[in-house]
């Protein structure tokens, strides 16, 4: 039995409920393991029965039988923490009657102050007198069961003062105080323990719920990091076959142009040649002439040799290989649209992630611009054409057309989306402590974070300074995610699953809100409400 001790250590063999070494160990039909008394002590405590490890209920309970295979296991570990006791048990307590072979004590008694076996007993169990003294189960140490003032037993519990007292002492100093037996007390004490176990036990459980919920996040991580990894593969793949495509077009353009030129160099060196033949032939000519003694010749061909021949003006003339700017533009034109592609891809994967942080986002009516009119479920905000008669509380935006969120973040991630249909509106987060009376300006500095459509075309950051946005085409549905630890609220299209706009670099100290505005209703122009949209999941998570 050493070596099965040597395959597992203790703690594979601790009970998940009292966290010791099995004693008798059981199985639920679930594969979970326990000491019997401690999984029949939970069920019968309990109006059904349910695994406390992975809280799967069982409709009958089920039939408990030590399971002997892991008893075996535990049984080194339960031997190896017992306490040795010799001959005899150290902690036994023995009759202090006996002279020659000391029996066993079977109760102390607290008016004689000893301990008896039980042959010793036997006045106490006969005479009168001796019956009316006070027999506990034998301890050793029976000063400390004797009150030290009155030298009587500590019968009586003392609530007043959180103390064992005798019965002289609620004559005395304890006179007025509210005292009971100590079995009572014991009997009061042992359900508040018993309560204070329920709580441990149930902090265990939720320890060990969280210990599976953990474990269960890491395989689900593993499987998201295996999925991102295949897709930044994928992705990056395709950036450095798009770089290496355009260095392979960019070398085979610079390599063309290279040979042309060479051409041309050969051509431009032949007609060079073909002069030099000629210019030489002239020279001759004219070195054989200017040592003739023919006077009459040299006058007759003078004119046909007084200047040099015709020929090409190669002074400017130059070989270049300057490499085509519009092929390189081109190039990485080129890269720069798969870049964008691959971005458009990554920014797909990142909104089905943070999708998962979505929260269930309601109006706050107290917060609400006396023209907004709230749907009753609290998810539709528009623009009246006149004010309603409402309090005008401190929370409450009297002049922009404003409404806040009922749930505040002050840590964490968060998301929610807003169908967005209007010619103008504004949509973002803002910090719990902003103004909230006349005229306010949309920006990070006054605790707002939005971005805007004006004009029913025109897309804003309302950041510091205001940034452009140039959005493909007018998102229909607007998502907000907000990362408070990171300090980034961001915005994306839903359905184009593309990237709009964020916010970095942010600190956060505060509460923060969703923050919503359909503008002025415009006669009518206006008039489509901004609706907070439930939230598609899907099974990706960070």
């Amino acid at each position: 039995m050493a070596s099965s001790s040597s395959v597992l250590c203790e703690d594979q063999l601790q009970c998940p409920i009292c966290l010791e070494v099995f004693t008798d160990p059981v199985s639920t039909p679930c594969g979970h393991n326990y000491c019997m008394i401690c999984l029949k002590e939970l069920w019968d405590s309990s109006s059904h029965c349910q695994c406390p490890v992975c809280k799967t209920s069982f409709p009958n309970r089920p039939e408990l039988c030590v399971n002997k295979f892991i008893s075996a296991f535990s049984a080194p570990f339960n031997k190896s923490s017992e306490v040795p006791m010799g001959n005899n048990t150290q902690s036994q307590v023995f009759c202090e009657v006996c002279f020659e072979k000391k029996c066993a004590a079977v109760k102390s008694c607290l008016i004689c102050m000893a301990s008896y076996c039980k042959t010793h007993l036997e006045p106490h169990e006969r005479v009168s007198l001796l019956k009316k003294h006070k027999l506990i189960d034998p301890v050793e140490n029976l000063e400390d069961y004797i009150c030290q003032k009155h030298e009587r037993p500590l019968e009586l519990f003392c609530r007043d003062d959180q103390m064992c007292v005798c019965q002289f002492c609620t004559e005395g100093e304890h006179k007025t105080h509210n005292t009971v037996p100590l079995e009572e007390e014991s009997r009061e004490k042992k359900i508040q323990l018993g309560e204070t176990q329920a709580e441990v036990q149930q902090m265990i459980l939720e320890r060990l719920k969280k210990i599976e919920e953990i474990k269960h996040s890491v395989k689900l991580n593993e499987k998201t990091t295996e999925k991102g990894r295949t897709d930044f593969v994928e992705i990056f793949s395709n950036l450095m076959s798009c770089i290496e495509r355009s260095q392979t077009e960019l070398f085979k353009v610079m390599e063309e142009k290279q040979k042309a030129a060479e051409r041309q160099a050969a051509e431009f060196i032949k007609e060079l040649e073909q002069e030099i033949t000629e210019l030489k032939r002239r020279n001759t000519e004219l070195e054989q002439l200017s040592h003739t003694e023919d006077h009459l010749h040299l006058l007759q061909i003078y004119p046909s040799l007084c200047s040099p021949p015709h020929t090409q003006d190669w002074t400017d003339l130059t070989i270049t290989t300057h490499l085509n700017v519009e092929t390189l533009m081109r190039a990485l034109s080129q890269l720069q649209e798969t870049l964008r592609e691959e971005m458009d891809k990554l920014h797909k994967i990142k909104l089905k992630r943070i999708q998962q942080y979505a929260v269930d986002v309601t109006l706050d009516p107290d917060t609400a611009h006396p023209e907004l009119i709230l749907s009753d479920d609290g998810k539709q905000v528009t623009c009246g054409d006149k004010r309603q008669k409402v309090p005008d509380n401190p929370e409450r935006f009297d002049h922009c057309v404003c409404v806040l969120g009922n749930e505040g973040f002050t840590s964490g991630r968060f998301y929610y989306e807003v169908q967005v249909r209007g010619t103008e509106w504004d949509l973002g987060v803002v910090r719990e402590s902003i103004n909230r009376k006349g005229e306010i300006t949309y920006i990070p500095e006054n605790g707002y974070w939005c971005v805007s459509l004006r004009n029913n075309t025109e897309y804003l950051a309302q950041d510091t300074p205001p940034v452009s946005l140039s959005l493909k085409k007018a998102p229909q549905k607007v998502g907000v995610f907000v990362d408070y630890e990171e300090g980034m609220i961001s915005f994306y299209d839903v359905d184009a699953k593309s990237h709009i706009y964020s916010f970095t670099g942010q600190t956060f100290t505060e509460k923060l809100y969703p923050c919503f505005s359909p503008c002025l209703n415009d006669g009518g122009e206006n008039s489509a409400p901004l609706i907070i949209c439930p939230v598609k999941k899907s099974n990706i998570h960070l």
